[in-house]
């Protein structure tokens, strides 16, 4: 049984259900409905193949106590009704912690894929729910060597398995289909190819206040090249409330893009600037630069290797977005893109689904 019920948890199931399939196992989807936006969760899974979910619970926006206490009051009905071999919870959502919960409570065996990510920065929702989740799992799936450091750190050696990172199958999946479509997009029409950057940001800690998003915009609005932001509903609702204005200098606003669309984008600009977890890594393994607005990263292999750079303040984040371009690398820390087949068959060693 695979739980999700988040964007990057969308694309991280694809392979992982083309590889369940693959290897001849019976596979049972839950969606927990943490994003309901229809842009945000019927379409991803329309766009990357993915069979409709077999329970859905439709928890929707809410604080963590309310979205992590209704999943959690429902999953027990889901575990006895489909009573599954194994629980594969994803990455580090209110869904993932709740679905771990629930299971090691009724004793079902729970693997966590993209087990052992640390930013080591417990203000984090994030880092609370990933590190309490590699905790109560029966199997760790670690993406990188990092991943699998910080977990036998933590004492956690004899249940973490290596497998790579699922991530690298599916974005290397799209953008073969990508660049061989060439679909225009609502962003590549209308932008020429390397004269503009794609941003998302949606954060708390970048959003919440109106002096610290009113800071963001304003180092965005003075970018050498226009900088579309791919703006969530809420990242909207509170410009709007504060005064904020996302249409300014070089930042302009667009909705947020299908998965295949965003990967398009990305290739055709000159950089990615984004707080997402995923994103950066995307833009890594497209080998576009990437300015990540945050203290911390994840994914340390893309700040090492040059791909990615840290910038809070408005001169650290414009200089970043226009620094000259890193060295090429062929360095695969995220592995070469057969990471979903390895974790179903470490689940099925270690659990005996």
């Amino acid at each position: 049984m695979s739980v999700v019920g988040a964007r990057p948890q969308f694309v991280k199931l694809a392979p992982i259900a083309h590889a369940i399939t693959a290897a001849g196992h019976e596979h049972v989807i839950v969606h927990t409905g943490q994003h309901y936006d229809p842009m945000l969760s019927d379409v991803f899974f329309r766009d990357l193949g993915i069979p409709e979910p077999d329970a859905h619970l439709g928890v929707g926006s809410g604080s963590h106590g309310v979205q992590t206490g209704s999943m959690l009051a429902q999953m027990d009905e889901v575990l006895e009704r489909f009573q599954p071999d194994c629980v594969l919870v994803y990455g580090d959502t209110n869904s993932t912690l709740a679905a771990a919960v629930s299971a090691v409570k009724l004793h079902f065996p729970v693997a966590h894929l993209e087990a052992g990510l640390r930013s080591f920065n417990r203000a984090m929702p994030e880092e609370h729910n990933r590190v309490l989740t590699d905790h109560a799992a029966d199997l760790c799936l670690a993406p990188t060597d990092v991943a699998m450091q910080h977990l036998a750190n933590e004492g956690i050696t004899d249940r973490a398995v290596l497998v790579g990172d699922v991530m690298t199958d599916v974005l290397y999946q799209v953008r073969d289909a990508v660049l061989a479509e060439q679909k225009p997009n609502a962003v590549t029409d209308e932008f020429a190819k390397g004269e503009f950057y794609v941003a998302t940001i949606h954060r708390a800690e970048n959003t919440n206040e109106p002096e610290r998003l009113r800071e963001v915009v304003s180092a965005l609005s003075q970018a050498d090249k226009p900088v579309v932001l791919l703006a969530h509903p809420r990242v909207r609702a509170k410009a709007e409330e504060h005064g904020i204005s996302l249409e300014a200098g070089s930042l302009t606003t667009r909705d947020p893009l299908a998965y295949p669309e965003l990967i398009a984008a990305v290739l055709s600009s000159a950089g990615v600037i984004t707080d997402s977890g995923g994103l950066q890594k995307e833009a890594f393994l497209l080998r576009v630069p990437c300015t990540t607005v945050r203290h911390e990263t994840e994914w340390v292999e893309t700040v090492e290797l040059g791909w990615n750079v840290l910038a809070n303040t408005p001169e650290e984040i414009a200089a970043a977005i226009t620094r000259p371009a890193p060295a090429p690398t062929d360095a695969t820390p995220y592995g070469e893109g057969h990471a979903a087949a390895a974790a179903v068959a470490a689940i099925v060693e270690s659990i005996g689904a």
